[in-house]
C-alpha cells in the first residue's frame, strides 16, 4: 500500500492503487451494475476498507454485492483468510489463503502492492478497483436502480452522500482531511527520523483544530434566518462522503493511533469535544433509520482489535518486525457511550 523513499528521509510515501475501472449503471458498460456480480474484499481494521463497508450498509446494498473479510492483520505474505473471528476460512470463489493470489489472478504480471480495499468482478474474474475513494463513488449511485425508492440518492436527507450542491465543498474538505489526517497519521506513525515524524506529527493536530471549529461552527443557512446551532455532521445537519472518509480515522485514533502511532499532542475524547460528540453520535447509531447501523455494526466489534493490528504493522514497517512487539494497552472505556 506504500513505500519509503529512497532518499534516506525516513518519510512514509503512499503509492497509488492500481486498478482503476469503474461499475455504471449502463447496461452495455464494461463493468454493468449488477445484483450478485461483484464481491468487496475488505480487512475490519484498514480504515480505507472500512469506508467501503460503511457506505455498502448506508445504500443497503448488502443483497447485491457480496462482502469477503480477511484477517485483522496482515501475515508474512500480505493479506489473508484466517477463519478467526470474522475472516472466513479461506476466499469462497477460489479457496485461495491469500489476497495476493486473486490479485494474480487478474494480473500474473501484477507485483503489488496487494491492498484492500479490493472490488472483484466475479463473471470476467478479475479487479475492477482497489481505490477505496473511488470504489464509495461507485457504491453511491451506481447501483441506485437496483434499490428501493427511498434508499436511491435522489431521495436521501440532503440529497446523497455526494449531492450536486456540495461537491465542491466535499472535494475540498476531503482534500486537506485526506493530506492531513487519514494520511497524517501513517507519514507520523511509520516515520523513521525524528525529522520525519516532526514534520507530520504538528500538521495533522492542525488539521484536527480545522476540524474541532468546523464541528464547532453554525451549520450553514438554507437561505432562511441565519443558523446559530452548532452543525450535525462535517457539512451541515445532513450525512455526507465526508464524514464517512474522516470517521475510520477518528475512530481509530485514541484506541491506536495515539498510543501506537504517537500522534500523541492530543486525544479526541478529552481535548476536541466537538469531534468526540459526533464521532460518538456516528458510532452509536444503532436506532438511526438514517444510517441503519453502518458505523456501529462495522466499528464496534473490532475496536479493541485496532491497538493489536497496528502495533504489529508498525513492529513491521519502522523495526523490520525484530525485537519485542508490546501493545499498548487502553483507553478505558474505549469509546464513551451518549
Amino acid at each position: 500500500m506504500a513505500s519509503k523513499d529512497n532518499q534516506g528521509s525516513g518519510a512514509f510515501i503512499r503509492t497509488e492503487s492500481a486498478f482503476r475501472h469503474f461499475i455504471s449503471p449502463e447496461p452495455n458498460a464494461q463493468f454493468p451494475a449488477e445484483k450478485g456480480r461483484y464481491a468487496l474484499y475488505i480487512s475490519p481494521t484498514c480504515p480505507w476498507a472500512h469506508r467501503t463497508s460503511i457506505v455498502r450498509i448506508l445504500k443497503g446494498l448488502e443483497n447485491i454485492i457480496d462482502l469477503y473479510e480477511l484477517h485483522p492483520s496482515m501475515g508474512p505474505k500480505g493479506w489473508y483468510f484466517s477463519g478467526e473471528g470474522s475472516s472466513l476460512p479461506a476466499d469462497p470463489l477460489y479457496g485461495f489463503k491469500y489476497l495476493p493470489d486473486l490479485y494474480k489472478k487478474a494480473d500474473p504480471s501484477f507485483t503489488g502492492p496487494f491492498t484492500v480495499p479490493m472490488l472483484w468482478d466475479k463473471r470476467t474474474h478479475t479487479v475492477v478497483n482497489n481505490e477505496s475513494s473511488e470504489i464509495i463513488r461507485m457504491l453511491t449511485t451506481a447501483f441506485d436502480h437496483l434499490l428501493p425508492e427511498h434508499l436511491r440518492e435522489v431521495n436521501r436527507p440532503g440529497g446523497g452522500l455526494y449531492p450536486k450542491h456540495l461537491q465542491s465543498s466535499i472535494d475540498e474538505v476531503n482534500s486537506w482531511v485526506y493530506n492531513l489526517i487519514n494520511n497524517g497519521v501513517y507519514k507520523t506513525g511509520f516515520a523513521t527520523t525524528q525529522q520525519a515524524y516532526d514534520a507530520n506529527l504538528y500538521p495533522l493536530f492542525e488539521g484536527l483544530d480545522r476540524v474541532e471549529q468546523l464541528l464547532s461552527s453554525p451549520a450553514p443557512s438554507d437561505g432562511g434566518s441565519p443558523e446559530t446551532k452548532s452543525r450535525k455532521y462535517l457539512l451541515g445537519d445532513n450525512l455526507t462522503e465526508t464524514d464517512v472518509r474522516l470517521y475510520t480515522t477518528i475512530i481509530r485514533f485514541d484506541v491506536a493511533y495515539r498510543p501506537v502511532f504517537l500522534c500523541s499532542l492530543k486525544s479526541i475524547r478529552h481535548d476536541y469535544p466537538s469531534i468526540y460528540s459526533w464521532l460518538r453520535r456516528l458510532h452509536w447509531d444503532q436506532d438511526s433509520r438514517e444510517t441503519n447501523a453502518a458505523f456501529h455494526s462495522t466499528s464496534a466489534p473490532y475496536l479493541d482489535v485496532y491497538g493489536p493490528s497496528y502495533a504489529a504493522a508498525r513492529h513491521k514497517k519502522v523495526f523490520g518486525g525484530q525485537g519485542p512487539l508490546i501493545v499498548p494497552g487502553g483507553p478505558t472505556p474505549l469509546i464513551d457511550q451518549l
